[in-house]
């Protein structure tokens, strides 16, 4: 079986990034210590997040970027730190949920 998924992955028919992501996955890469997902903490809430990057064409990719590599000013004066705990899946589909939230 292994072998199989394996080749599924190499072959491109299977993704190795997580299915989906949601608070749960938020929570167990700390992101909810500083965001919430309908008020401001430490950070802007994620509803916040979603609203200002809706429609933009390359905010997924700038996200994912600040994710892992963190980064400050656009939301004030308080950076958010890097998260190397995320790996390129895992930021992907954490930015894509938090995109999606209304």
């Amino acid at each position: 079986m292994k072998l199989f998924v394996a080749a599924a992955l190499a072959a491109g028919l299977l993704s190795s990034a997580p299915a989906f992501a949601d608070e749960a996955m938020a929570k167990a890469k700390n992101c909810m210590a500083c965001h919430a997902l309908d008020k401001k903490l430490v950070g802007p809430a994620y509803k916040e997040v979603a609203a200002k990057y809706a429609g933009q064409a390359d905010a997924e990719a700038m996200l994912v970027t600040k994710v892992q590599k963190g980064g400050v000013g656009a939301w004030g004066k308080v950076p958010m730190p890097p998260n190397p705990q995320v790996n390129d899946a895992e930021a992907k589909a954490l930015v894509h949920w938090v995109l999606s939230l209304k």
